[in-house]
């Protein structure tokens, strides 16, 4: 008996998700090609340029793909440290009496989660009140 697979069409590729740090100037190319692209009659993904990148890279010979590698500066891998500091957010009285800590990048995924849950919070509350307010019914008509 044959399969249900056989009968569709065949499977998409699967998608990965990735991130990866790069210099502020070839960031800005992107930038650059995407107008060019629009300009030609197009429109372009981020995406869609690293990836017609690639296939251009693997279109190259031995000779050339070795000079476009040597041509790339080797970064530190891992989050740039320093570049943007942000100021934090008025925390709310609870959460000022708890200590920061500033210097450890693993320690920002936390208070922002904290910062997003306590946002929330008083939502919820407000929702709970207006379920709990009586309606206001309209009022009756006369019959004439």
């Amino acid at each position: 008996m044959a399969s249900q697979s056989s009968k569709s069409s065949p499977r998409k590729p699967k998608l990965v998700r990735d991130s990866f740090t790069i210099p502020k100037t070839e960031f800005l190319a992107i930038d650059a090609l995407k107008t060019r692209a629009i300009a030609l009659g197009t429109s372009v993904k981020k995406s869609e340029l690293l990836r017609a990148g690639l296939m251009v890279l693997q279109g190259l010979g031995d000779v050339a793909y070795k000079a476009a590698l040597t041509a790339v500066p080797t970064l530190k891998t891992g989050r740039p440290t320093g570049l943007v500091e942000k100021k934090p957010a008025a925390a709310p009285a609870k959460a000022a009496a708890k200590p920061v800590a500033t210097s450890t990048p693993s320690k920002a995924p936390a208070r922002t989660t904290a910062r997003k849950t306590a946002a929330k919070a008083p939502a919820r509350k407000v929702a709970a009140k207006k379920a709990a307010a009586p309606r206001k019914s309209a009022p009756a008509r006369k019959a004439v």
